[in-house]
């Protein structure tokens, strides 16, 4: 000791500076080791972790939407319904409410918290892996985007390196944008704007602190903190996230408390309504058939449909009331198990033993409602009950039209020069079947009625007209038109082809019949103006029908002018219509299969066609007398009375136009010739210029022809003559 003060001892501060040297290079060697280690991890996990072109285009899945014809959805086809929301639009208390519960840090790390990830090592050391976890809101938005939920190193490794990579690409607003896209709130609510909807029925702008603090709430566990199915953990765990927000400064203790006093209050609401499902399958299967599942599930395409809402749901309950009133029958005609009538069988057990449980077979129908100009479908039924049955008998039933298949017959007829006025006779025929028994063809009536022209022989549907007739131009004749017109299914060249033996789609029939209103134009059906991809790219536009000429315009309207009359003679079988009351000029033809098996009417007016087919998925009678007159003229009946209030700008007043060629007569029925003042039975017939009689009545000769004053006698109303005396519509 020297003047009182202890000299440093050399050896204590050599062993001092040799302590620091080594702690220096400790640290060095741990440095280098981190770095090694850090280098190898990223090397070993770096080919695992997204490229990074998928990085810089992360694209959730989103919802396909089917629009209506006005705007309206009325299908989404999605593996997770999602609708995207700017973050202009997330409220700041839903943003302060996710912070405060999952990543109070957010703003001020760069993709992973280095205190959380250490406190998260020490407790899983001490208590086992998984013990413990340190994800960021980044962390978590790589593992929903490109990762999974497997409890291992590797993948909180893979986590966190991708985490690192999406905040050196987007903005902190960005990450938590599509975070809350992104994230699955239960109840079927991917994304924040489907939460909204789904439990408050509100939009995201709309959400309250303590909504936005319950959706937060449901973060941790959508499942188990779900306010629908478990409201009291719901209700503790939403105020939990109302006090962490009170501790992280985003409200004040006051507010907190007095927030945490207001009970859940969910609207849960928010149900489309359901209808034209037939319509939206058909769409949907085009649409996977086109552009592919993950498209159509995840692409958020947006497609314009042609459908009108409320024609489809007036064709839906008009399907429906007159479906339960026949199957009303049926229930109480036929014992459940009837062997023709039980649809099938159900073994159960009950105190007794095993027993059978039976089910009517159901009646079924469908139809489809096209606008003539434009070939859109505005309406599309493929049967009573979609959550029944998924198959649509519009577009995919083989069906036996009956009579509706007539106008084919008689279009060859015209078209090849007969005329409405032409003569046959409705008497019994036996026709000799090679490797056949004899066939004897009937009418409904099982009657004969003699005499009658060819339109009186159609508005009456008599089957033997129609059979000699087909005889007359060859089966072969009325395959070519009916081919033409739109009619796609195998045709058996064979007699019986005229009273509608061989199978047809609805669809098209439908089509095919408005070639009559058309002019002779076939239009092809259209469902789809546009097809819209989520980045507003126009992937398919159909903005023109596709159309064809296939029959003349007066052969066209000649047809159209004998199908008014199935509507407009008393003894029309179209006629019921009128005390129905549909009252425009209109079109059309019954149509009954044998033993009463499928009952049908398609007709038109000048806008818009119309086809209702009524039966079972079997051939199996629906009853005696059961006819297309009884059963699917009542539907096509209000469909159609419907349609017409929806055309906007529409008159009831609408005509059909008549082509240059169209020429008019008076004629006697008795001999098909121009009429005189001597013919009894007397008509207003239409022609073409070829066919138009040049003679007058050889059966009633005189020389005078028929005047003003007959057809005021005859109380009949016919067209001006023009300067050439040949009468003009």
């Amino acid at each position: 000791m020297k003047n009182g003060r202890t000299e440093p001892n050399a050896k204590n501060g050599r062993k001092f500076l040799s302590r620091k040297y080594i702690l220096i290079g400790v640290l060095g060697i741990f440095l280098v080791t981190s770095g090694i280690l850090s280098a190898y991890v990223i090397h070993v996990y770096n080919h695992e972790l997204p490229a990074i072109d998928r990085l810089y285009n992360i694209e959730p899945s989103l919802v396909t939407r089917i629009y209506a014809r006005d705007g309206s959805v009325i299908q989404k086809y999605f593996a997770e319904q999602r609708n995207l929301v700017g973050y202009d639009r997330i409220p700041q208390h839903m943003v302060d409410a996710l912070l405060s519960a999952e990543d109070k840090n957010f703003y001020n790390h760069w993709g992973i918290s280095s205190r959380d990830v250490f406190r998260a090592v020490l407790k899983n050391i001490l208590h086992g892996f998984g013990s413990q976890g340190a994800s960021t809101i980044t962390q978590q938005l790589s593992r929903m985007l490109f990762l999974n939920r497997d409890v291992s190193l590797g993948r909180k490794i893979k986590e966190a390196l991708t985490a690192i990579k999406i905040e050196r690409l987007y903005s902190k607003n960005e990450i938590l944008e599509m975070y809350l896209n992104q994230y699955d709130f239960g109840n079927r609510s991917f994304g924040i704007f489907e939460a909204a909807k789904n439990y408050f029925n509100k939009d995201v702008e709309e959400l309250t602190i303590e909504e936005s603090a319950l959706l937060a709430g449901l973060i941790q566990a959508p499942y188990g903190y779900s306010p629908i199915r478990y409201p009291e953990k719901a209700l503790k765990r939403r105020n939990a996230i109302l006090e962490l927000m009170a501790e992280n400064k985003k409200l004040t203790a006051e507010e907190a408390d007095s927030l945490k006093q207001i009970p859940i209050e969910l609207d849960l609401s928010n149900r489309p309504e359901t209808y034209g499902q037939y319509f939206s399958e058909y769409v949907r299967q085009y649409l996977v058939d086109t552009y592919g599942d993950s498209t159509v599930y995840s692409g958020g395409l947006s497609v314009y449909t042609t459908l009108n809402p409320y024609i489809q749901k007036v064709a839906e309950d008009a399907i429906k009331e007159q479906t339960d009133l026949i199957q009303n029958r049926i229930d109480s005609t036929y014992t459940p198990d009837h062997p023709d009538f039980a649809e099938y069988s159900v073994k159960y057990y009950d105190e007794e033993g095993d027993s059978t449980a039976y089910r009517h077979r159901q009646i079924q129908a469908a139809s489809i409602v096209l606008e003539n100009a434009t070939g859109d479908i505005l309406a599309m039924v493929g049967g009573k009950d979609f959550g029944d049955t998924k198959f649509n008998r519009a577009v995919q039933s083989l069906l036996q039209p009956g009579s509706a298949f007539k106008p084919f017959v008689y279009t060859a007829a015209i078209d090849n020069g007969y005329s409405p006025c032409m003569q046959m006779w409705d008497t019994p025929v036996v026709y000799t079947i090679p490797g056949a028994k004899e066939w004897r063809p009937h009418n409904f009536d099982s009657k004969f009625d003699g005499k009658m022209s060819l339109r009186e022989g159609f508005y009456r549907s008599r089957n033997l007209i129609a059979i000699k007739l087909l005889n007359m131009i060859q089966p072969q004749q009325a395959i070519f038109y009916a081919r033409k017109m739109g009619i796609t299914s195998h045709l058996s060249p064979d007699l019986s082809l005229a009273i509608g033996t061989s199978e047809v789609r609805l669809i098209d029939l439908a089509q095919a019949y408005s070639v009559f209103p058309n002019g002779g134009v076939k239009v092809r059906p259209r469902f789809i103006y546009k097809v819209v991809d989520r980045y507003g790219n126009i992937l398919e536009e159909n903005p023109v029908p596709e159309k064809e000429e296939v029959l003349s315009p007066e052969t066209a309207y000649i047809m159209v002018d004998m199908m008014k009359s199935v509507m407009d003679e008393p003894q029309g079988t179209g006629h019921g219509a009128r005390w129905r009351g549909f009252h425009r000029e209109a079109g059309g033809k019954t149509g009954t299969s044998d033993n009463f098996a499928d009952n049908w009417f398609s007709g038109y007016t000048p806008q818009i066609t119309s086809t209702v087919w009524v039966g079972f998925d079997v051939k199996l009678s629906i009853g005696i007398n059961q006819t297309g007159a009884k059963n699917a003229l009542p539907v096509w009946t209000k469909i159609m009375i419907a349609a017409h209030e929806n055309i906007p700008g529409d008159t009831p007043e609408a005509h059909f136009q008549a082509p240059d060629g169209i020429r008019y007569a008076h004629v006697c029925y008795d001999s098909g010739e121009l009429a005189t003042d001597k013919c009894v039975d007397v008509g207003r017939e239409i022609f073409t210029r070829k066919t138009l009689p040049k003679t007058y009545c050889h059966i009633h000769p005189s020389s005078g022809v028929f005047t003003d004053q007959n057809k005021k006698d005859f109380n009949i109303s016919t067209p001006d003559t023009t300067d050439d005396g040949i009468q003009n519509w």
